[in-house]
C-alpha cells in the first residue's frame, strides 16, 4: 500500500519528534561547514543515546614522500593496480579510470575485487581501455568494463601478496559505480544514455550488467538487465528482505531520480537470475517525496536541516528503455522528486544510504553534498549528512562532494570525496563529528595549477582489516592498512 501524503502527515502529527528519528540517526554525521551541524547531537539526545568519550579518528595526516597518499601515523598503503604499470593476466595494461569497487572472499584467504573502469565515449580515445576479451564483450566500440582483481592473503605487515587481474566484462561504457549483491556478484552500472551510432557504438548503452567474480564462464555473452531501465545509472543496492533494487541516476537538465525496481511475482534472486528476466519484467518506479505537512517536495536540496524526514511514494516509469525520451524527462512537474548528482549508495542498517554529491545552480538550494537514509519499512527518507558550500576547496580541512560511500565495520561511514580542490577519504559519525582518513597527494596538474583526482571505490575487505580505495586518474587501486579501531559514538 502506498504511503500517502495524508497518512504520512497524520503519522507525523501523532509521533511528533519521533518521526524525525526514523532510520539510524546515531550512525552518520555532518562535516566541517555543514548546515544545521547541531541537529544530529540533538536528535541523539532525544533518542536517549549517550555520547561516549574517546579519541576521534586516527590523528593528523602525514605527507607521503612518494607523493601518493597522506595517512595517519601507523597506517600504510600498498598499490594493488596502476594503469600503465601493472598488467592483466593476458599481458595488457590495467585499464584506466578506476571507479566503483566491491570486495569478495576468495580462496585460501584471498580477496577478490570487482573494479569498474569509467571510460566514456569512443574506444579510440583511451590509451588503456578494458581489453576485448574473447566472449566477454557487449559492444566492441566501447572502452569501459570491469576487471576482477585477486589479492592473495597478506604475507607481510604492509599487505604483501601476489596480485592477479583479469577481465570480467568489456565493451560497456562509462562504468561508474554499481553494487554488490547478497548472492556474491557485482552489478556494474553504465552512467550514460548513448545509443548505437554514437562514438562508434554498435549497441545502446545505459544499462546494468551482472558480473560474477568467481565464475569466468558465467560472464560470457554479456547481457544487459533491461528490466532495470536505461538511463545514466550510478549505483545500485539490493534489499535482501523484500527483493527490491534501488538505483541512483547521476544526471541534470533536469536533475536525476532515485528508482526502485520491484521483481515480478515468484521471482527468486540468485546468481545469474537477473539476466533471465524479460526486458519489461517487474515494475520500475521513481520516487516522490512529501513533508510532514503533506506538501510535495520537488527537489531534495530543499532540505536544509539534518534530521529532515520525508515520506516516500513511487511513480511508475512509462518507458523504462527510454526509446525516445529519457526516463527522468517522462514525468511532469509535481509527479516525482529530483536531486542533483545522485551517486553512491550502500545497503546497511536495514536500508539504503544514498548520496547527493552536490547541488548548485541547477538546484533550488545550494549545498556541497548530502547523504540520505531510506528506510523501506517506514518508507521514509532521512537527511543524515549535509555539507555547506565549501568557500575555498584549495585549503585542506573542509570536505565536499561525497561520492562513493561504505558503512564502516568500525562505526559510521567512510566517504570518498569527489569535490573541488583537495580530495580526501573521511569518516563521519552520528553526533556531528568527522575525521580525515587519507588525502590524495598525486598532482595530475601543474605546480602552478595543482589538480587532484577524485577518490572512488571505497570498500573494506571482507575481514574488515583493509580499506580499499581508488584514485580515479590515472587509475590506482590502493590497499590501506593500520590500527583500525572502533570510533567513539
Amino acid at each position: 500500500m502506498p504511503l500517502t501524503r495524508r497518512n504520512f502527515a497524520k503519522r507525523s502529527a501523532i509521533t511528533g519528534a519521533g518521526i524525525a528519528l526514523a532510520g539510524t540517526v546515531d550512525v552518520l554525521a555532518t562535516a566541517p561547514g555543514a548546515l544545521a551541524a547541531d541537529a544530529p547531537a540533538g536528535a541523539a539526545a532525544a533518542a536517549g543515546t549517550t555520547r561516549h568519550s574517546g579519541t576521534l579518528g586516527y590523528g593528523e595526516l602525514i605527507a607521503d614522500p612518494a607523493g601518493i597518499l597522506a595517512l595517519p601515523k601507523g597506517f600504510a598503503y600498498r598499490i594493488i593496480t596502476r594503469t600503465g604499470v601493472t598488467t592483466l593476466e593476458s599481458g595488457e595494461s590495467t585499464p584506466s579510470n578506476h571507479d566503483g569497487t566491491a570486495t569478495f572472499d576468495g580462496l585460501r584467504g584471498a580477496t577478490l575485487l570487482a573494479n569498474n573502469h569509467e571510460l566514456r565515449g569512443a574506444r579510440a580515445d583511451w590509451p588503456h581501455p578494458v581489453p576485448l576479451a574473447d566472449g566477454l564483450v557487449y559492444d566492441p566500440g566501447a572502452a569501459g568494463g570491469v576487471t576482477i582483481v585477486e589479492v592473495e592473503r597478506h604475507s607481510d605487515a604492509h599487505g604483501g601478496g601476489r596480485v592477479a587481474e583479469w577481465v570480467g566484462v568489456a565493451g560497456t561504457a562509462t562504468n561508474c559505480a554499481g553494487g554488490r549483491t547478497p548472492w556474491g556478484t557485482w552489478l556494474t552500472c553504465e552512467e550514460t544514455e548513448d545509443k548505437a551510432g554514437s562514438y562508434g557504438f554498435t549497441k545502446d548503452h545505459g544499462y546494468v550488467f551482472e558480473v560474477d567474480p568467481y565464475d569466468r564462464k558465467a560472464n560470457r555473452d554479456p547481457k544487459p538487465i533491461k528490466a532495470l531501465g536505461r538511463y545514466a545509472h550510478e549505483a545500485v543496492v539490493v534489499d535482501p528482505q523484500r527483493g527490491h533494487l534501488y538505483l541512483t541516476e547521476d544526471a541534470s537538465g533536469p536533475n536525476g531520480l532515485l528508482y526502485r525496481w520491484t521483481p515480478p511475482a515468484g521471482f527468486k534472486h540468485g546468481r545469474a537470475e537477473l539476466r533471465t528476466l524479460a526486458d519489461d519484467a517487474g515494475v520500475l518506479q521513481a520516487f516522490r517525496c512529501f513533508d510532514s505537512g503533506g506538501q510535495f517536495v520537488d527537489d531534495l536540496s530543499r532540505a536544509t536541516k539534518i534530521g529532515t524526514v520525508y515520506g516516500v511514494d513511487w511513480a511508475d516509469v512509462p518507458d523504462r528503455d527510454a526509446k525516445s525520451v529519457s526516463t527522468r524527462k517522462q514525468f511532469a512537474a509535481g509527479e516525482i522528486t529530483r536531486a542533483r548528482k545522485l551517486e553512491g549508495m550502500w545497503w546497511g542498517d536495514g536500508g539504503a544510504y544514498i548520496v547527493s554529491s552536490f547541488a548548485r545552480a541547477e538546484s533550488p538550494v545550494a549545498h556541497d553534498g548530502a547523504v540520505w537514509f531510506y528506510d523501506p519499512k517506514r518508507r521514509t527518507l532521512t537527511l543524515k549528512v549535509l555539507l555547506g558550500v565549501n568557500p575555498d576547496p584549495s585549503v585542506d580541512g573542509a570536505f565536499d562532494g561525497p561520492d562513493n560511500i561504505t558503512v564502516s565495520p568500525y562505526g559510521g561511514l567512510v566517504i570518498a570525496e569527489d569535490g573541488e580542490g583537495i580530495q580526501h577519504l573521511f569518516g563521519a559519525l552520528g553526533d556531528g563529528r568527522t575525521y580525515p582518513i587519507a588525502r590524495n597527494e598525486l598532482n595530475i596538474g601543474t605546480a602552478d595549477a595543482p589538480e587532484y583526482s577524485e577518490f572512488t571505490g571505497v570498500t573494506f575487505s571482507p575481514d574488515g582489516k583493509t580499506l580499499f580505495a581508488n584514485i580515479q586518474e590515472p587509475g590506482i587501486m590502493l590497499a590501506i592498512t593500520g590500527p583500525w579501531r572502533r570510533q567513539p559514538c
